[in-house]
């Protein structure tokens, strides 16, 4: 019947509506007029149709995305504690982040490990307490995000050295079933573009697969963050899983045989410490993007998180933004419904070709680490993060609250339970690190010296 139905109808093809729009500019350009370019080089049309299609398929899971609750550990029967009641509460994941060793067996007490999936992200490196709490946990359900060559890049030195950290982390991997995290939300947050995020992403994985061998291809995950450009963090998630296939399959590994798990979080590139509560809308799309691009396990970030530290009221208000979303919005089943969109289709094929020729030079310089110590990422993340922060200060970029409509009656006091702001560390470096930095960072210091 349906198809009786559309038989009615006569198609038009992109020529006629091109045409069509051209008359209607009267006499003005069509590409000049209404093809947007982004600052990736993405072209973006004012329409599109099925002969824009490219008919890739990319991997999506097949189970819904899992909620993650974060929990910082500082005292080992509250991080149990609160564990438990974001498990009652509707989270089925939960992710530990610790400075320092804990007692594993009180932190996981009376957690099921079968249902919960755990994710551990230590500030340390220290392969026999890796090995203790694998032993506590079910190996399926537990990811260590250990990344060393990520902790060389954000802090500019090996938490020991290039050989006794590759060492120790030889031993992790053949003691647990998923060991490694890239951490690609190290390059969104310091203010690389989504197609330089892609591109060292998928060079910091080959270094692993370099060093320890393709083996170790399905022992590797990722943790990304998305900003707020709705689709194009939808597109650069896809984007990513289409580029790790392709690198597989340039191994000779089936992707089927790999099991790519996506851990993400909104971004906090753009967080504000002004008109704070925009922060829960941006979030909201954020978590949107993350699930819609086939994200395993989401962690939201609460609005307050940038300036606050972890409280009741924050983490129930970002547990309840997924809860809300899976349960009451139809994004319980999502990860595959953009399947066929024109548009995202067309975005993520330029997304994943441009990333792979940044890719390949990148590979041709010698590596990501090679480019690393050569301070070539850092420099092409600077120039990135630079024009970023140029559209804002000429509101080509608009943070609602902070630089367009402020309110002006809002006060803000240098009373923060956590640093907002970047803080310049006396530290000798093996080479210089890539810096996470909030967008309105300068702005927010000048607003404060004058509430002062």
């Amino acid at each position: 019947m349906s198809s009786f139905l559309f038989d009615e109808f006569i198609g038009t093809p992109p020529a006629a509506w091109k045409q069509k729009i051209q008359v209607d500019l009267r006499g003005d350009d069509f590409n000049d007029n209404l093809l947007w370019k982004t600052k990736e080089g993405i072209v973006v049309k004012p329409f599109y149709t099925k002969e824009d299609r490219t008919n890739i398929e990319i991997t999506a899971p097949e189970n819904s995305f899992n909620i993650c609750q974060k929990i910082v550990i500082t005292n080992d029967i509250e991080a149990n504690r609160n564990a438990l009641d974001a498990i009652k509460k509707g989270a089925n994941s939960i992710q530990f982040i610790a400075n320092k060793k804990f007692n594993p067996e009180v932190v996981l007490k009376g957690l099921d490990k079968n249902y919960s999936t755990l994710y551990f992200l230590f500030n340390f490196l220290d392969e026999r307490f890796v090995e203790e709490i694998e032993k506590l946990t079910s190996k399926n359900n537990t990811f260590f995000q250990i990344d060393i060559i990520g902790n060389l890049a954000a802090t500019g030195n090996w938490f020991t050295s290039l050989k006794i950290d590759h060492n120790k982390l030889d031993k992790i991997i053949k003691i647990c079933k998923n060991p490694i995290s890239i951490s690609a939300d190290l390059y969104d947050n310091a203010g690389a573009t989504i197609v330089q995020q892609l591109a060292y992403t998928l060079a910091q994985a080959n270094e692993y697969i370099n060093y320890y061998g393709i083996e170790i291809a399905n022992k590797i995950h990722f943790k990304f963050s998305v900003g707020s450009n709705y689709f194009h963090e939808i597109a650069k998630l896809k984007a990513f899983r289409l580029l790790w296939e392709s690198l597989l399959e340039n191994y000779q590994v089936s992707s089927h045989k790999i099991s790519t798990n996506i851990f993400t979080e909104p971004t906090q590139r753009n967080k504000t410490i002004y008109d704070y509560n925009v922060n829960m809308l941006r979030t909201t799309t954020e978590c949107m993007s993350a699930i819609l691009g086939g994200s395993n396990t989401v962690a939201n970030n609460s609005y307050d998180a940038i300036y606050a530290d972890s409280n009741n009221f924050g983490e129930r208000i970002s547990r309840n933004q997924l809860l809300i979303l899976k349960e009451e919005s139809g994004f319980k089943s999502a990860q595959k419904i953009t399947e066929g969109s024109y548009y995202l289709e067309t975005i993520i094929a330029q997304f994943a070709e441009k990333a792979l020729d940044i890719f390949k030079q990148i590979e041709k310089g010698g590596g990501l680490l090679k480019q690393l110590k050569e301070g070539n990422i850092q420099r092409k993340i600077k120039e990135s993060a630079a024009k970023e922060a140029y559209n804002f200060n000429t509101k080509k970029l608009v943070l609602v609250g902070t630089n367009l409509q402020q309110n002006k009656n809002e006060k803000v006091t240098n009373e923060f339970e956590k640093n907002p702001f970047v803080t310049k560390r006396n530290l000798k470096t093996i080479i210089i690190p890539i810096i996470k930095k909030r967008i309105a960072e300068d702005l927010e210091k000048e607003r404060l010296k004058f509430n002062e």
